[in-house]
């Protein structure tokens, strides 16, 4: 109960020091438009990405239900998993390319670098799917040719 407390304690602290740092950071306007930027926000996901994933999920399981898919449904969705919170940390980046707004973000092609990215996850998911799927094919060949238990 007392490491609870302390944990909590330490939670508010640190809040209210990144509030203590905004504060003193930004200028009125600035702090003007932060909740508009916070709402829009919030818009954006209940608005946009929360029915696609929705919809992605509807459509992973009902793909699930068909014969023996229930084994390589975890690679769909880790891929799809991996795919969409790469992709939500790639959007500011992609957005504000070349502007001039932030001046941390390097000179990079950041799009293609995505892309890249996003090929690589989606290479290996297809790999484990096919290894699973491949595993799947090899048990139910050995079990209908007899050869179950190292007979």
């Amino acid at each position: 109960m007392k490491a609870r407390a302390a944990l909590i304690a330490v939670g508010v602290g640190f809040g209210l020091w990144g509030v203590w740092l905004m504060l003193q950071a930004l200028e009125p306007p600035q702090l003007i438009r932060l909740p508009l930027w916070l709402g829009g926000a919030v818009l954006v996901d209940d608005a946009f990405l929360v029915p696609i994933t929705v919809a992605a999920g509807w459509l992973v399981t009902r793909w699930s239900i068909g014969p023996d898919h229930h084994r390589t449904v975890g690679a769909v969705r880790t891929t799809l998993l991996y795919v969409g919170i790469t992709t939500l940390i790639a959007i500011p980046l992609l957005l504000r390319q070349g502007k001039g707004a932030n001046p941390t973000v390097l000179p990079r092609n950041y799009l293609r670098d995505w892309l890249l990215l996003e090929a690589t996850i989606v290479a290996v998911g297809l790999v484990v799917f096919v290894v699973q799927r491949s595993r799947l094919t090899l048990s139910r060949s050995r079990a209908s040719s007899g050869d179950i238990g190292g007979r």
